[in-house]
């Protein structure tokens, strides 16, 4: 079972910035595509963004583009999230995830994603 620990999470204002991280293990990052999900109460988990092993291709959800980027660090088992121009809405409780395989699909979904973090709370209020 693979392990996924998230941080960097908290309160900030909109307009703000936070960057994310997550680690694990070296397996992981060496074999691993990897994403980010978040669920806002009420609502179902939604994908966010994607990257894939060697950092080629990565993906991200439309109402993320232009504002958050997703980047790794295989050698120090890293996986970022920064996140730019953050709105109320931005609020939840992220999640980092990793697939089976290196590559990604043509369209993220949970479903691609077997390996789960606990989840770390972003919540953008003034």
């Amino acid at each position: 079972q693979a392990q996924l620990v998230e941080s960097g999470g908290g309160l900030v204002q909109p307009g703000g910035s936070l960057r994310l991280s997550c680690t694990g293990s070296g397996r992981i990052f060496g074999t691993s595509a990897m994403g980010w999900f978040r669920q806002a109460p009420g609502k179902e988990r939604e994908f966010v963004a994607a990257i894939s092993r060697f950092s080629s291709n990565a993906e991200f959800s439309d109402f993320v583009r232009d504002r958050f980027t997703i980047s790794r660090d295989n050698a120090k088992n890293l996986l970022y999230l920064q996140m730019d121009s953050l709105k109320p809405e931005d609020t939840a409780v992220y999640y980092c995830a990793a697939r089976d395989r290196g590559s990604l699909s043509s369209r993220s979904t949970e479903a691609d994603f077997s390996y789960w973090g606990q989840g770390v709370q972003v919540t953008v209020s003034s």
